[in-house]
């Protein structure tokens, strides 16, 4: 597996590197200290996954994703950053970024590195608990209720969410469960209406909190 990691403090990057190293059968491509610097070596050498930093001088990290993502709609960037504010993590969900982490303890960065190659959306609990599943601003329902929130789903429509939690697009999603692409956008729009959501990032995070229950 390769990871290139974009940090603007280099002893961040060299104490990652040496943690990911360390693992075995992970590769550090290489690393930047900013997100300009981090679009150029991604065009020329990329990653299988791109640990992110949020801001840096020379160009943050979410401009910076937003350029690659552009460029590449299948790269896999994993933000690690110690903003927990609900705009970056909202931000860097919607512009198609894998995972948000806040950078506490640095054990977890290499399953989720693993988890967001195998194809899974990765969000950090603190990182999980600044996002509503709703429009309540108030709260959001505990973890162990979110389960019963499925109820009302068919199984085909989990299997959806599932794949939506994964990070598919309603192309990658028709192609797998061998359905029409309007067949998918109508199941998604039902879900939410069942669900009481406005988006596919607010029905990701309730899957994965589901997961985790």
């Amino acid at each position: 597996m390769k990871v290139a990691i974009v940090d603007d403090d280099p002893i961040v990057c060299s104490s990652l590197s040496t943690i990911l190293l360390q693992s075995g059968g992970v590769e550090v491509l290489w690393t930047a200290t900013d997100g300009e610097r981090a679009v150029e070596e991604y065009r020329s050498n990329a990653p299988d996954v791109l640990l992110m930093d949020v801001q840096m001088p020379g160009g943050n990290g979410l401009d910076a994703a937003r350029l690659i993502l552009k460029d590449d709609a299948q790269a896999r960037v994993l933000f690690l950053t110690t903003f927990s504010d609900r705009a970056y993590i909202e931000e860097a969900l919607a512009i198609g970024g894998k995972g948000y982490l806040i950078k506490q303890d640095v054990s977890s960065v290499l399953p989720a590195v693993r988890a967001v190659m195998a194809g899974q959306i990765v969000l950090g609990a603190q990182a999980l608990s600044q996002l509503p599943l709703s429009g309540n601003e108030r709260g959001s329902a505990p973890a162990s209720a979110e389960p019963d929130r499925f109820a009302a789903l068919s199984q085909r429509e989990r299997d959806i969410a599932g794949l939506i939690a994964e990070g598919l697009d309603n192309h990658e999603i028709a192609a797998r469960l061998f359905l029409s692409e309007g067949t998918v956008r109508n199941r998604i729009s039902d879900m939410l209406s069942k669900l009481g959501m406005t988006n596919r990032t607010q029905l990701a995070i309730m899957w994965i909190r589901a997961q985790q229950a």
